[in-house]
Order: structure tokens, then sequence, then C-alpha cells
């Protein structure tokens, strides 16, 4: 396997060994210290764990209080005037800053600085917002007008060709940079350019295009660019390979952006040091620290530096890793190549250790500076309290904030900081206390420190308070901003004076600010909590109003909201707006590969997942109205022991205040602990000052049902209903979909027609999920489907794409075509196009094997054969594998390279499949070479598929080798993958090795199955490993104990 990725670049050795270094052995991991840690107990852990845990403790407090008696001392020397950590208007590299850095209200200002401010801003030509000097010429300016004002009345094309001006590639590319906010018509206005005679794209325009195409994360737009720019031999330069780079990388692509990197070497261009710099700002935030270093190290052998915010960025990246020399040598590269001052990069240092919450590493660098005599800032006291209030240790920060000030070190900022760490852990009086001694000692509180406190205030109902703030804010001309006026607005809003939040919120264009769409999305929130629908309806159309993008998110949240509370008649006003809004900006902006994107099933696994419905179930979560902090704290709890007694008490010495929001997201947080979650549940109604909603009781009972224990969650459904609390068909719809994921369709059913005798009308997802199941496996009742699906039609109800394939390929399966083509009759009634309709008819057909009737189907449709071709070719390529016609599958393929249409990840999945199970490992292996040097990116099935393939010809330990590759570089395997293996290896006589996926499955957060634990059983019961077999079924009994509720 290692032969297949080994790279040969044609750049230096330096560059070569790093290379190998990243992709050599692509499925080769050591995994020898993972074997160790699976194979001791658990016991043995656990005290082990704790005595660590312990001594850690005991360590750092020893280590804080030698270097508090350092910075106490009288001896010991401060400075209230060095530069410190943080410097603005000096230059060290690249006319690159130390930028400033100020705690975030609403979230991590630090990182987030640190990822917006590195941005690729040397792309020379391409970067946008520098227009050059020639760019103000009324050709292009007219030109601009008419692709951005393409109003429907006149075309594009129409206006441009009456212009009558002959545009060259200069003005094309100064166009597309001032319509980069505006992709859609920057793609029509670069494709019409293509169409004029004598006119050709050079690598200037399409390099801009390619960042307009990155910007809007049109990936598949971005590749076809690439093979138009080789198919008329178009010149690549560095900027191309850069952009491509940069924004694969921002997108967390980084798989993809190594293989354009590897590319980019093979095509003979030697990286400069902007790439180095993209690749080590992707990496760090996708916080591949490992590969982050090596690229590092080539650049630092080259005596290249990084800008200030890069060397923070990668020095952050590290330190999260806890590679403390790798710490040690960036700050050495940053004295000795960047020649930047030394305080200055003590300072990043030490912030890096405090960002990540590396205490220890913070205290044992300060003392190593007190052994260098290094003259210690007021700016590295700031950073040692930011981190220790980060880290939860606010009784440490505050003896360093005592020794501040009786320094004079304390100001304005490091106030902020300490208001910052009480409101994490919800002391408000502390908080308050410490913002009026600020006060007192001359400070003017900052902005954010307001924004904070007030938030805090609102969230614990503290209104009065909170406007009192706002007013002392705004008497003390502490200037509000956008975050502030919102948090103003959202407390007006939670005490329902409505007309109040529109006073604040219209006074953001009174002082010249523009409201953002996260102002506008919590002001609708917040209207949803109170049921202001009339109120929701205003702002949406002021959004509109505003050419701001509203977005399903909002959409979906309203809607689903308005459905709730059965107002029918706004919910289609919003769906018109939405409507309205898509037209809007509707456009050719898309690939073909985004269109005919085809999923193959692999039959790699015949079990169900469980997890399938889970992401319908534990719905997203609402923007968060609790604490991060709060939540996390809970969950420690109720995961710390068995023992209800033990979990009670540390809830009731809890100081959260428990609210319907920070319930919610807990049972959200528990499903393979919900024993202690549901008994949570209950113990939380029965405390003062909080009461259960609808929402909390929808939770407890999807946690229930997912644990399969449907007696208790009937019992919370009857409860729900004795208490008055609204049922709505969400609570119906969960029930339904809980009975039918585990095959317990019947149960389903009744409670469908028991909804339905309620008075309670089902809804597109009550249709939708029932109909899945009945056409599953487990429980299949196709004739109930089949009346449902007419059913749903008749009511009016769309059905999405996943509902029509499931339910084609069922009918398919079984031999009920004329059904599946009365199916294809009423989808073009609704409004699906004929491609698509016939594909999905193929689709099905392919999967179930009928290959013949799925040929002679596409055969039927003479117009618009192209859009069926493409939509068709993974599906039909797929099923002649299966049939073991394989030349007639290649040639498939090679008409449709021959047509412009490229295999897919799907198709090339495919064939690694057939060759698999032919045994011919040999050619898998050059498949998935000539897919990767292809742009596509293995995906979860084709790792699975190699699993299964070294496992049935006996390579165990390249199956495990392939395994651990997917934990460690992704995808990570997930309920499916570990569910295939656990099979294959008892089927070969290694169920004790299956035996060990079980603990990694939970240790990964996905609960194993019933037949997961069956499986492994029966394996070892056969291998003779009675006491192996035995302990299994004690761990499958222990973790049924754990999900269900225990009275």
């Amino acid at each position: 396997m290692a032969a297949l990725i080994k790279i040969k670049p044609l750049c230096s050795d330096s560059t070569s060994k790093l290379l190998r270094s990243r992709f050599l052995g692509f499925f080769q991991v050591d995994h020898l210290s993972t074997s160790a840690r699976r194979s001791k107990s658990k016991p043995n852990k656990v005290k082990e764990s704790t005595s660590k845990k312990q001594a850690e403790i005991s360590s750092i407090g020893s280590l804080f209080n030698e270097i508090t008696e350092i910075l106490g001392a009288d001896t010991f020397s401060g400075d209230v005037n060095s530069s410190g950590i943080f410097l603005s208007g000096r230059n060290y590299y690249r006319n690159d800053e130390v930028a400033l850095c100020t705690p975030g209200v609403c979230g991590n200002g630090e990182e987030s600085a640190l990822l917006e401010k590195e941005d690729v801003s040397v792309f020379g030509d391409t970067q946008l917002e520098n227009l050059g000097e020639n760019d103000v010429s009324p050709v292009v300016h007219e030109v601009t007008e008419i692709v951005r004002a393409d109003s429907g009345l006149v075309s594009m094309e129409e206006g441009l060709e009456k212009l009558g001006f002959k545009l060259d590639s200069d003005v094309a590319d100064k166009v597309l940079k001032r319509c980069f906010k505006v992709p859609h018509l920057a793609l029509r206005f670069f494709n019409w350019m293509k169409l004029r005679d004598g006119f050709t794209h050079t690598t200037r325009t399409y390099n801009t295009m390619l960042y307009i195409a990155g910007e809007a994360k049109e990936f598949g737009l971005a590749e076809k660019l690439l093979e138009e720019m080789e198919k008329t031999s178009c010149e690549k330069d560095v900027k191309t390979w850069t952009i491509l780079i940069s924004h694969y990388g921002k997108a967390k692509l980084i798989g993809k952006a190594l293989l354009l990197y590897d590319k980019m070497i093979k095509s003979g261009h030697e990286p400069d040091p902007l790439v180095y710099k993209v690749m080590i700002r992707s990496l760090c935030a996708a916080g591949k620290a490992e590969i982050a270093m090596e690229f590092y190290k080539e650049m630092a052998r080259k005596d290249v530096g990084l800008s200030m915010t890069l060397y923070r960025m990668l020095l952050s990246c590290i330190a999260r890793s806890g590679d403390t020399a790798a710490v040690q040598l960036i700050a050495d590269d940053m004295m000795r190549v960047s020649h930047i001052p030394d305080h200055i990069v003590y300072g990043c240092v030490l912030k890096s250790f405090c960002i990540c919450g590396r205490i220890r590493e913070a205290l044992e660098f300060i003392r190593d500076l007190k052994n260098k005599e290094v003259t210690f800032g007021h700016e590295y006291f700031e950073t040692l309290v930011r981190g220790l209030c980060r880290a939860d240790r606010i009784g440490d920060a505050m003896e360093i904030f005592e020794i501040m000030r009786k320094r004079g070190f304390v100001n304005v900022k490091v106030y902020g900081i300490m208001i910052n760490g009480y409101l994490r852990r919800n002391d408000i009086s502390k908080a308050l206390e410490l913002f009026e001694s600020a006060k007192e000692s001359g400070f003017s509180p900052a902005t954010s420190t307001y924004t904070e406190l007030m938030q805090h205030l609102f969230k614990w109902n503290q209104y009065e308070k909170g406007c009192e703030l706002y007013k002392e804010m705004m008497e003390r001309e502490v200037e509000p901003d956008i975050v502030a006026i919102t948090a103003m607005v959202a407390g007006h809003v939670r005490q329902n004076q409505v007309s109040e939040a529109w006073k604040v919120f219209k006074s953001m264009e009174e002082k010249g600010m523009r409201p953002t769409w996260k102002s506008y999305s919590i002001f609708i929130k917040e209207l949803c909590r109170i049921s202001r629908t009339d109120e929701i309806l205003m702002v949406l159309n002021e959004m509109k109003a505003s050419k701001i993008v509203i977005g399903d998110e909002i959409f979906n949240c309203v809607i689903a909201h308005m459905e709730k509370k059965g107002e029918s008649d706004n919910m289609a006003k919003v769906k018109q707006i939405q409507r309205t809004c898509k037209l809007d900006l509707q456009g050719e902006f898309f690939s073909d590969d985004e269109t005919g994107k085809q999923e193959i099933d692999m039959d790699l696994i015949n079990q169900q997942d469980p997890g399938i419905t889970d992401c319908l179930l534990m719905e997203p979560p609402l923007p968060k109205a609790y604490d991060e902090q709060d939540l996390q704290d809970i969950c420690r709890i109720l995961s710390s022991s068995v023992d209800w007694c033990l979990i009670q008490e540390a809830l009731e010495k809890s100081t959260v205040q428990f609210t319907p929001e920070v319930v919610v997201e807990v049972l959200r947080n528990s499903g393979a602990n919900a024993c202690a979650a549901l008994q949570f549940f209950t113990w939380v109604g029965k405390q003062s000052n909080y009461g259960h909603t609808a929402e909390t009781y929808n939770m407890a009972i999807k946690l229930a049902g997912r644990g399969k224990d449907f007696k208790h969650m009937r019992s919370l459904f009857y409860e729900m209903r004795r208490k008055g609390y609204s049922i709505t068909s969400d609570t119906w719809t969960t029930m339904i979909m809980l009975y039918g994921r585990t095959g317990l369709t019947e149960i389903a059913l009744k409670t469908f027609e028991e909804m339905k005798a309620d008075t309670c009308n089902p809804n597109v997802t009550t249709y939708k999920y029932l109909i899945i199941f009945l056409c599953g496996k487990k429980g299949r009742k196709v004739d109930e489907a089949i009346k449902l699906f007419q059913q749903m039609i008749h009511a009016g109800h769309v059905p999405d794409k996943e509902l029509v394939e499931t339910y084609l390929g069922c009918l398919c399966e079984v031999g009920k075509l004329s059904d599946a083509r009365k199916c294809m009759d009423s989808l073009h009634k609704v409004g699906f196009s004929i491609p698509l309709t016939y594909s999905l008819n193929i689709r099905a057909l392919c999967r179930a094997g009928r290959v013949e009737e799925a040929l002679a189907m596409s055969d039927e449709i003479k117009t618009e054969r192209t859009t069926l071709d493409r939509f068709t070719y993974g599906s039909i390529f797929h099923g002649l594998l299966q049939k073991g016609r394989v030349e007639e599958a290649l040639a498939k393929m090679d008409s449709m390279k021959q047509a412009g249409i490229n295999p897919t990840v799907h198709v090339y999945t495919s064939l690694i499949v057939h060759y698999l199970k032919e045994k011919q490992i040999g050619k898998a292996l050059e498949t998935l070479q000539k897919m990767k040097e292809e742009g596509c990116e293995p995906t979860i099935v084709t790792h699975s598929a190699f699993i299964r393939g070294y496992v049935n010809m006996g390579n165990i330990d390249d199956a495990w080798n392939v395994f651990h590759t997917m934990n460690v570089k992704g995808p990570s395997p997930d309920f499916k993958t570990y569910s295939m293996f656990i099979s294959c290896l008892c089927k070969v006589g290694k169920s004790e090795e299956a035996g060990k996926l079980l603990d990694e499955m939970l240790k990964s957060g996905i609960v194993p199955s019933t037949v997961n634990f069956r499986t492994v059983f029966f394996g070892l019961n056969r291998e003779g490993k009675q006491s192996l077999a035995h302990n299994v079924m004690q761990q499958k009994l222990a973790l049924i104990r754990k999900r269900k509720y225990i009275t």
C-alpha cells in the first residue's frame, strides 16, 4: 500500500522528505500503543486516571504557589511600560503587524482573530479588493453595471451585446473582480466572454474566477475551471495553485489541499513563501499540528519567516498538541529569522499556552523567564490572568490580580478579563462587585464588559438591572457596538417589550451601523420565544429589503415555530418570502457534479444503522440560551458515577441555575448515559423555580426511545398530556420514528392512527419517516407504504429525494414495478423534472439487480439525454459490475469520459469494491491511485471496502492499518464501518479482536447494536472462548442498564 502513495516531486531533497513523511503509508499507522492501551483493565485505568489527576492538581498547585511568590516578590523585575505581548504600528516581517487582541463578548475573540487576520493577501492580480489603477475606466464601470443589474427585463447578455465595446482580458478580469459578491453573475459573464470571437481567457482571468468560486465554496465549479484550463492549454501559475489550496484549506478539506500541493510540485512549480503560509494557516485552522510543523520546518530550512499573526496561530496550534519542544523551536526562529524582539516572542508563547488551557506549561514557562531574568511586562500578567480564568481557576486568577493591583499594573482590560471570568461561572454578584470597583478606581469599563454583563442579567431575568446598565453606558458616553445593541434588543423582547426593542434596533442606523445577519437572527429567534409572529414577518421583510441573505436556517426555525403553533396563514407568508428570496438568488452558479451527484450502496453492510435517524431525533440545537460551562458541568456530573445518590448529591451542590434550555441540551448530549439523564429529568422537574416545557418532554421522550425503553417513553408521553403540555405533531412523529427505527412498524402504524384520532394532522416529516421504515428490511410492510405515499401526495406534501429513493428502491426490490411507474407519474405532477424521476427509478432498479430493466428505461427518454446520462452514470456502472459485466461497465466509463463526464468518487469506489470481491488487490490499489491523482478523495465507503477486502484475503494487519488511519486522518469510522469490520473479523475466527471494536465504538460515542453484541458473542463461543463471550454479554447488559430509566 505504501508504494501506492509514494511521491516523487520535482523539488529539493528536503521537500521530498517532507512530502514522503506526509503521504507515505496512506494506510499505515503505528497502533501498538493503542493496542496496549486497550489491553489494560478498566479498574486499573480508572485508578490510574484518578491518581494522575490528583497528582496533577497537587503539582500545579505547588507550581502556582512558587510562581505567585516570584511575581509578588519585591525583588522581582516588572515593567509597567514594557511592550510585552501586544504592539501596534511596528513591523517585523513583510509589513505584518502584531495585532491587539481583546476579550470577545460572544466567543473566542483571540482564536477567531487569528483565522481572520491571516488571509491570503498576496495574490497580486487576484486580490479582489485591490482593483488596480486603471479599474475606474468608463468601460469597466459600464460593463460592471450591466452585469450586476441583471433584472430579468433585459438579460445581461443582451445588454452586453448592445454596448458594442471590444472587451479584452484586462477589462474582463477587472469586471470579474467587481462582481465577486455576486458569483452567479460573475460566472455568467465569464461564460459569455468565452463565446466572443477572438477572445480567450488568460491565466489571470481564470485565477480570478477560481478565487470567486472558492469564496462561494463551489468546489465543483473550481474543478471544472481547472479542466477547462487544461483543455485550452492555459498555463497554471503558482497563484492558481495557491488560490485553490487556500480555499480548500479554509473549508478544512485538508486532504484535497495536500493533494493540490503535491500536484503543484509535480507540475514543476517550486513552492514560494505564500504557498507555505497558506498551507500552515489551513493546517492550523484544522488542528493538524504535526503536519503544520513539517511544513514550518521546511520553511525554516529556507530561512523564510512568517507573519506575526501566523506565528501566533502556529504557536497556539502546536501548544494545544502539547509539543513544548516544537513551541521552543518556533520561538527561537521568531527571534533568529524574523528578528522579533524577545519580549514579544515570550509574550506570544505564554499567550499560546494560556489560550489552550495549558496552565502547567504556562507556569513552567514563567519560571524559566525568571531564571533568564527577563523583565516581566504587565501584559504578561494580563495573559496569565486570562488563561487562569479560561481554565476555570478563578481563585488563582484573583491572586495574580491582587499582585497586579499592588504593583499598579491593573487597567480596564484586566478588570474586563476578571469580570468575564466570573461571568463564565455565572457568579454575577462577584462580577458586578468588580465592575463597581473598576469604576471607583477611575476606569471606564469597555463596551464588551457592559455587553457581557447585560447578557447575563437578561439571561437570569434581571431585566431592570440590564436596562440600567445600558442607560449608564449611554450616560458615560461609552459607545455601544452592534453586539451591545443586539443584546439590549434581546433583553427587551424577552420581557415582551417589543416596541422598545424596535426603538433600540432602529438606533443602529442612527449611529451609522448596519444591522448584520446575526443581529436579525437573534431578533427573530427571541420573537419566536414569545410567539410574536406578526413582528417576525416584519423583521423578515426588513432583512429582505436590506438585501441580506436570510438563509434556510432562519426560515426553517420560523416555519417550525409557526407549524407548532398552528399558524398556517403566517406560515404560508413566510414560505412565500422564502420562495422570493430563492428566486432572487437563483442563478447558474452550480456544477454538474453537484446536480448529478451519485451516491451508491456498496452493500458493505446489511445491518441497519441505529444511528440513521439520530440526526432527526436529535435535531440541531437552537441558538445558545445557556452557558456552555453549565452544560459541561452537568454532563460531567451525570457521567461521574453509576450511583444516582452520588449524582444527586453533586447536583444539589451545583451552582448551576437550571433552565429548560440547559435541560434540553443535557438530554441531547446524554445518548450513551440515558439512565442518569432521565433520572436527572425527573429530579430537576421537582426543583423550585423550575418548570419543564413541551420541548424538554419531547427531548426526554426521544432519549428514552433511543435506548429502546418504550415503556418509559410512553409513560413520559402520558405524563406530558396529564400535565397539560401541548402535544404537537412533532411529539407524535418522534414516537412513530422511534418505533419504526427498531422494526416495530406495527406499533408505529397504530401510533399513526392514534395521532389522527387525536385530531393531530400528520406533517411531511411524519409521512416521510413512517414510509421509510415501512420500506426497511426490518418490519417491511410494502402495501401500507404504498397507501401512505398516495395519502401523502393527496394531502399536498412533496416528498424529498431521500424518501423517493427509499420508496422506489423497496418497490423495485419486491417486483412492484407498476407501482414504481405510478410513483414517477405522481412526482411529475408535484414538480420533479423528467430526467430526475427517470434517474431515481433507474437507480432503484440497478440497486435491486434489475440492470436490464434499468437500461431499457434509460432508452425510453430521447430528449435531455445528456442530463439523464449524467444522473444515471454511476448507478448503471455499479449495476453492471454487480452482475459481473465488467467489460460493459468499463466501456460505459470510457463513453462517459468521451462525453466530458469524468468518473466520480462513487464510480471509482464501485470499481474498487468489484476488484476486492475478486481478490484482485493490485487492480484495486491501481484504481485508488488513479482516483487520487484525479482529485477524488476516498470516502468512508472506499476505506470500508479495503477493510473488508483485506480481511477476506486474510490480511488482517492491513485491515487494521486502514482502520487506524481512518481514526487518525479521517474520515472517522461510522456505525456501518464498525459493524462491517466486526462481522468480517468474526467470520474469519478473530472474534476477540472484534470484541475490542465494541470498546472502540463506545469511546467514539457510537452505541453498538444488539446485532453487534450478538455477532461477537456467537463468534467467541464458536472459537471456544466462553469466558470472553460471557464478558461480552455482561457488557451488553451494562449498556442496556445505562440507557434505561430505573425507578
